[in-house]
């Protein structure tokens, strides 16, 4: 009699291991996820600013033409708008291929963009509700030659 009575209090302490360690689980792999899709859309608007920079190194004074190529290859996965998108000359004067004190002419293209924190917990452990991220890419400008 004893015996099945000490058989019965190990299985009812058996369920509320796991039932704790469950929790814990969970929060873990909850997490795991929120930082893996914070970290691809981190990698898209990374792939995005690169295509938009390497658009504006062929056609450096299309301002508009490097935001829609940047929005439009981040499409699939990161809603962006031209405000979130800022291009910048490191000589604004000379949108054009060659040298300015020994500096070849470049472009940069830099996203900026809000990941929002679907997780509560996550989100009420850093008292935010987004992760701000941001890309930013430069390239030299190749053509059109200045004269």
């Amino acid at each position: 009699m004893n015996r099945k009575r000490n058989k019965n209090t190990q299985s009812g302490q058996s369920l509320v291991e796991l039932a704790i360690s469950l929790i814990v689980i969970l929060f873990l792999l909850l997490g795991a996820v929120e930082f893996g899709i914070a970290l691809f859309q981190f990698v898209t608007i990374r792939d995005a600013a690169q295509e938009g920079a390497i658009y504006g190194s062929i056609n450096p004074a299309d301002d508009a033409g490097m935001r829609q190529r940047a929005i439009a290859t981040a499409a699939d996965v990161v809603p962006l708008t031209t405000g979130d998108i800022t291009v910048t000359w490191s000589n604004a004067s000379k949108k054009c291929e060659g040298l300015t004190g020994g500096v070849p002419h470049s472009v940069t293209v830099t996203i900026n963009f809000n990941h929002v924190i679907f997780m509560p917990l996550v989100s009420s452990m850093l008292n935010e509700n987004n992760i701000p991220l941001t890309a930013s890419v430069t390239n030299t400008i190749l053509s059109p030659f200045c004269e």
